[in-house]
């Protein structure tokens, strides 16, 4: 095709911007030399807002997340008929219409916001602008004068945040960014909220008024330090061999309404904690406001928040959350110890906030049918119950709810007058059943009584009957996703499988593969001594002991989340290989994973174990999640100035006697190692001997902050009051150090300054995928001059060769007339998606760009992924063109 069919008459960019271009590819050098990669890599984002239907109700818009794409369906009174595929950012989990031409997908790991055009004169749906946001967005809603404001919720970090990195140490984790959807060339606000990590949001009936929910918003839980503990655990302080459990264990406590503290016996701890956590849940924001500003605050919602909506009349907030029971002791049978948390760790609800009265907060338990008195649940318990409650939908009349129970495979349907009075009476016969797992979102058709359900496990859409209250058809969508990935997804998730009761899964404690940023105590007194097989770092005599005492003291839920190459697990790594007869391997960690077989009799609450074939499966798929980049790292990759200073120190001051911080917490890319050895450390202060931990990694340090100052005593040693803290973890196994800062200071650095140097580097420090990883540009025509930067930096990172390759580069637009796509290779020149075509340089892609309806998006992929994300979608040798030809 001749270049003036790309191009056509346009005034071209100015000279310098080539020139630009080009001296910064000859500044990086060297080819692309792609090393051998998988082409799919499984990061398991919780999808939030996944479905949405057109004003009209005649288009349904669709995330594909696995595939990274929007899809587009025609709704007819016969089927949904699929017309187009949009490609946007990586991990899409939330999309709204702003109005008949235009949808926005929020791009979860591109921390980003695809802006779809439906207008084009070619009907081709397409990318027409891409916003830059904060890290790992979840979120979107129009409301406002006239909805013409998008709000989208980011945690309070990322590259493209407003706020410097010392406002991670001390401030709000919360941040709701504001645009004016039509001149968005920067946002109104950024709104910065007392709470962590939010997700979902709200509107009212009239616009004004949005509801922002803290996904990870606690419970007022906190943990004592064990040297303020001192040992006194209470009952038992052994397990049923007799044997004394570890002196060096602290304890959970949590604050009433009168802010005191007491422990799961039932002991008060006042005195010792010098802090208050007022648990903020849900903020309220004025969004008719000339500037938007956060006007109210709800607490004691739940302790973590999925999603919400508010009635047509605007008189009640629908919450779904979970609310979890950490400050109850121990898994396990409970003979010999007074408590376990064995099937009843979490409890799923829907929180009624009475908005017409004072916000009067009313949970309500989704699964009240069940006895949890009786060990095990019932099939009829089972039957009934309704687990991990994501999205929520109310019909017009305001009279019905419908619920999407992920771990459930089913829809729960509510009579919302019996939901807020909590009369109702759980009943499968209010369920409807879906031959997919997994429901994460919903959109209701209202003229056709229909509602449509993404069902995450199988990547299709089900289409429900209301009438009838039946599944009447379903849609596949594509997805890359490997066996691997799709056959052992469901053993973390489906608690009608793996809990007697139907209402828990692991999927409790590790949300969407990763963590609920809680304390858990989940020794087990009715078990026994572990004996430690893994390797040490540091020499002990032979006295000293190094086993696993089954009374551990509490310890932070730990991320499913990049596991594979990093040895045994657990903190104290005693599920290990070591202790599998089939492996005897410490760093086998698909046979570590397995070793966790016993939670789901144990804490899970199931009859039996899973089968061996079934716990294979299960570790094989964790194993495949990964971390995604360090949003606190700069996209260059390059480190700051404070930065590289706590690198060298990190590096090369011995810090605790014989190591530096690197000896143990290795950061090697060679090795595929981001903080860890993987070895176990034992150490010993004064006569006491502490537990054995493995050495953890540190790649998730920027996600645990907001414990901002912990106690150690009680309040006649003149420490200060320490007033409300975001958090009640921190740092360490049991998160009882509230900053990093403050660990540090067991440790031999040379002083404080050194030691804030290092902090900044452990909250930048490395990950297997660089931070370029998922960012995006679009080009379009007029704008060259202010994303600039943003395309020099990754045209530089896809450069980038060693010490290992940064991304792949791929485009995706619309040009010729036809939606197309292309891969850089090593030449730096980029490959299409016809075969023959000549390559086509980054001149002449810019030139294309330039045209009016001929945007065209960069992203940089994971190394591996290009060909598949950019040019050969199903990966059949036949490229995306020459398969629509």
């Amino acid at each position: 095709m001749a270049l003036s069919a790309f191009v056509g008459s346009h005034r071209r960019p100015k000279a310098g911007w080539f020139a630009t271009i080009g001296l910064a590819l000859v500044a990086i050098g060297g080819a692309y030399g792609a090393l051998a990669q998988d082409s799919f890599v499984n990061f398991e984002s919780g999808q939030v807002r996944p479905m949405a239907l057109s004003p009209e109700g005649a288009r349904l818009f669709v995330v594909n997340t696995p595939d990274n794409r929007l899809e587009v369906f025609n709704v007819t009174p016969a089927a949904l008929i699929h017309v187009a595929s949009v490609p946007v950012g990586m991990e899409p989990v939330a999309v709204a219409v702003r109005n008949a031409t235009e949808v926005w997908v929020v791009n979860h790991l591109s921390d980003s916001i695809s802006i779809v055009d439906l207008s084009a004169a070619d009907r081709i749906p397409r990318v027409v602008d891409t916003l830059l946001v904060g890290d790992e967005p979840r979120d979107i809603v129009f409301a406002g004068p006239d909805r013409d404001r998008a709000f989208i919720t980011t945690a309070h970090r990322g590259q493209h945040s407003p706020f410097r990195f010392d406002s991670l140490l001390s401030e709000g984790r919360s941040d709701v960014w504001v645009f004016d959807a039509q001149d968005r060339s920067a946002p109104l606000t950024v709104l910065q909220m007392f709470g962590d990590t939010p997700r979902p949001l709200a509107v009212s009936p009239d616009g004004n008024t949005v509801y922002a929910g803290v996904f990870f918003s606690g419970n007022k839980t906190s943990v004592l330090h064990r040297d303020t503990v001192l040992g006194n655990i209470g009952d038992p302080e052994e397990n049923i061999d007799g044997i004394p459990a570890p002196l060096d264990i602290g304890m959970i406590v949590q604050s009433n309404e009168q802010n005191r503290w007491f422990d799961g016996n039932g002991m008060e701890w006042t005195p010792t904690v010098r802090m208050t956590l007022p648990d903020y849940d849900v903020f309220v924001i004025d969004a008719g406001a000339e500037t938007p500003v956060e006007v109210d605050r709800i607490s004691g919602v739940g302790t973590t928040l999925f999603n919400m909506a508010v009635s047509p009349s605007g008189n009640e907030l629908f919450v779904s959350n979970l609310d979890s029971r950490n400050i109850v002791r121990f898994e396990g049978p409970g003979e010999f110890s007074p408590t376990t948390v064995r099937g009843h760790f979490i409890e799923n609800r829907i929180t009624v906030v009475d908005l017409d009265n004072g916000n009067e907060v009313l949970p309500r338990h989704l699964n009240k049918h069940i006895d949890y008195d009786r060990f095990l649940g019932t099939d009829e318990e089972n039957a009934a119950s309704l687990a991990t409650p994501l999205q929520m939908v109310v019909n017009p009349a305001g009279d019905e709810l419908y619920v999407a129970a992920f771990g459930s495979a089913k829809i729960g349907v509510f009579d919302t007058g019996e939901l807020v009075a909590d009369s109702f009476t759980p009943d499968p016969a209010d369920h409807v059943e879906l031959s997919g797992g997994g429901p994460s979102g919903m959109a209701l058709d209202v003229a056709r009584n229909r509602l449509y359900v993404l069902t995450r496990f199988n990547n299709s859409i089900s289409v429900v009957d209301l009438d009838s209250r039946t599944e009447i058809d379903t849609v596949a969508m594509y997805s890359p996703e490997p066996a691997v990935v799709t056959d052992g997804r469901q053993f973390l998730y489906d608690a009608r499988y793996t809990s007697s009761r139907g209402d828990s899964s692991c999927a409790g404690c590790h949300i969407f593969g990763d963590v609920d940023h809680l304390a858990w105590d989940l020794g087990d007194p009715d078990g026994s001594v572990l004996d430690n097989l893994n390797p040490l770092i540091n020499e002990l005599p032979p006295n000293v002991p190094r086993d696993f005492h089954p009374m551990k003291g509490p310890m932070t839920t730990q991320s499913l989340r990049g596991m594979d190459n990093h040895g045994p697990m657990h903190w104290r790594g005693d599920r290990s290989g070591a202790n599998d007869p089939e492996s005897l391997d410490a760093f086998d960690e698909v046979a570590a994973f397995r070793a966790f077989n016993g939670a789901f009799e144990g804490l899970v609450g199931r009859a039996e174990v899973l089968e061996q074939e079934e716990i294979q499966a299960f570790a094989e798929f964790a194993l495949t999640i990964h971390y995604p980049p360090n949003p606190v790292r700069n996209l260059n990759n390059q480190l700051t100035a404070v930065q590289q200073r706590g690198f060298d120190a990190y590096n090369n001051v011995l810090s605790d006697q014989n190591f530096t911080c690197n000896g143990c917490h290795l950061v090697s890319v060679q090795a595929g190692l981001f903080g860890t050895n993987g070895l176990t450390v034992i150490r010993r202060f004064g006569n006491t001997v502490r537990q054995p931990l493995k050495i953890p990694h540190i790649r998730n340090m920027y996600t645990k902050v907001g414990f901002f100052g912990r106690s150690r005593g009680a309040d006649d040693g003149g420490l200060p009051v320490l007033g409300d803290q975001i958090r009640g973890f921190g740092f360490t196994h049991d998160g009882a150090w509230d900053t990093m800062f403050n660990f540090l200071q067991d440790f031999t650095l040379d002083d404080d300054v050194q030691r804030r140097e290092v902090v900044d580097f452990l909250m930048a420090s490395d990950a297997e995928l660089l931070p370029a990883v998922g960012q995006q540009v679009t080009l379009r025509q007029g704008n060259v001059g202010q994303v600039r930067g943003q395309l020099v930096t990754l045209l530089q990172q896809a450069a980038v060769t060693t010490p290992r390759p940064a991304c792949d580069l791929i485009v995706k637009g619309t040009w010729g007339g036809e939606p197309r796509g292309a891969v850089r290779e090593a030449n730096g020149l980029y490959r299409t998606d016809r075969a023959g075509e000549t390559p086509l340089s980054v001149r002449l892609l810019l030139q294309i760009s330039q045209v009016p309806n001929q945007q065209l998006t960069f992203t940089c992929v994971p190394p591996g992924s290009g060909v598949r994300m950019g040019i050969d979608r199903d990966e059949d040798g036949v490229l995306d063109a020459d398969d629509i030809d």
